[in-house]
């Protein structure tokens, strides 16, 4: 049967400190037993013991607690020293040396830092021993110490861990819970993407095409979060974003579809671009597609609206860039380093829409690709660009 003072029992038995202690101890003083003991108002529990007495006490055995001093020292708090029990006027007559025949006998509090009372480092032996001197006090009040400073760093740690487990547990269920959820969004939002598409040559009132235009943007824009959940899913759950590179395929045309199709869900919005593209880029075409309408959805939600959007791309100097950039009220500083972080939605930006995946995205991306993506922003423009080398090395897996 599992004692119900295990857990300080492990606690003694994972400080190495202990058994060396309870050897100097002993050797120091010359007694046959020593121990740590856990003491409360109604137990005494060994936790670690150093017996050459064959006094019969293990780690988890107890003493009834009526039976020992460690009872008047739980509530007096004060050490106890005892040469010479015969001799000693105070103790000669005392129950605990009689039933334990014991002649001395030395016992100090151990005090957390919290103030709780712990239980005692003591020691007996059936002849008396030379204990009541200030070295023999000051080692003893050392040692208690320094077990009560081992047991507060222990509870840190072990509640530290638990707190990692938990949030490990959490993540892992948040986690799953989006691949479920980003699975089983698909086949709906299809059903309604093919009936939307095939009322677009039955409806012929403003109203009803408006209401299509409406439909069609929610559509785009939850299928995009889809693609980002299930790309989240997959960089941490999975084995990472994986890529279909090819450099034969002209990069252009893609990155003016993508530009277009977010035109048509923001007509009133001023979307400039700049093309120099005039070397063949190695990318995975779809996932460069998601990558600029992340970013280009994010500059159109948090960008001015009276104010143009700036998307460029060019090839220069063995490298390819992209970027988009946009006016409006700066990122603040503090912020920046989080910002390509999951679910990041931090009180700088309470507006913010859905749940903070897409820059997460775009970055991972841009890992897979061999190159980096990078924030910058000012009261002037807020701009994010992507760069890689047009000869990278192999693609690695995001892990």
């Amino acid at each position: 049967m599992t004692s119900p003072f295990q857990n300080d029992i492990d606690a003694i038995g994972r400080i190495d400190a202990v058994a060396p202690i309870l050897d100097v101890i002993c050797r120091t003083t010359g007694m046959g037993f020593a121990a740590v003991a856990r003491v409360t108002e109604d137990r005494w529990v060994a936790c670690q013991v150093l017996d050459n007495l064959e006094f019969g006490l293990v780690p988890g055995a107890e003493l009834q607690i009526q039976t020992t001093i460690c009872n008047e020292i739980r509530d007096s708090r004060e050490p106890v020293v005892i040469d010479h029990v015969a001799e000693a006027p105070e103790w000669c007559t005392h129950h605990t040396p009689a039933i334990y025949k014991l002649q001395s006998y030395i016992s100090f509090p151990i005090i957390l830092h919290d103030g709780r009372f712990f239980g005692t480092l003591c020691a007996i032996d059936p002849r008396p021993a030379r204990l009541d001197t200030p070295e023999t006090r000051g080692m003893f009040k050392l040692f208690a110490e320094l077990i009560a400073t081992h047991l507060a760093a222990d509870e840190e740690l072990q509640r530290t861990r638990e707190d990692l487990r938990e949030q490990r547990e959490l993540a892992e269920l948040r986690e799953q819970f989006i691949a479920v959820l980003g699975h089983d969004l698909r086949n709906p939002i299809a059903a309604i993407a093919s009936g939307a598409k095939l009322l677009q040559s039955s409806v012929q009132d403003e109203r009803g095409k408006q209401i299509l235009a409406l439909m069609q943007a929610s559509l785009l824009r939850v299928n995009g979060l889809i693609h980002n959940l299930m790309d989240f899913a997959r960089a941490r759950l999975g084995d990472g974003l994986q890529l279909d590179v090819t450099a034969q395929q002209p990069l252009r045309p893609m990155l003016e579809h993508v530009i277009d199709e977010l035109r048509s869900i923001h007509p009133t919005r001023i979307i400039r671009t700049s093309f120099d593209i005039t070397e063949n880029v190695p990318v995975d075409h779809p996932r460069m597609a998601q990558l600029l309408s992340n970013l280009l959805g994010n500059a159109l939600t948090h960008g001015a609206p009276a104010s143009p959007i700036s998307v460029g791309s060019a090839t220069h100097g063995g490298q390819f860039e992209l970027w988009v950039a946009n006016a409006g009220k700066p990122i603040p500083a503090e912020a920046l380093p989080g910002l390509f972080q999951p679910f990041l939605r931090g009180t700088s930006r309470p507006n913010q829409q859905g749940l903070g995946l897409g820059l997460y995205i775009a970055s991972e991306i841009a890992r897979v690709h061999g190159g980096t993506l990078e924030a910058a922003s000012t009261p002037e423009e807020t701009r994010f660009t992507f760069r890689m080398p047009l000869h990278p090395p192999e693609p690695s897996a995001a892990g």
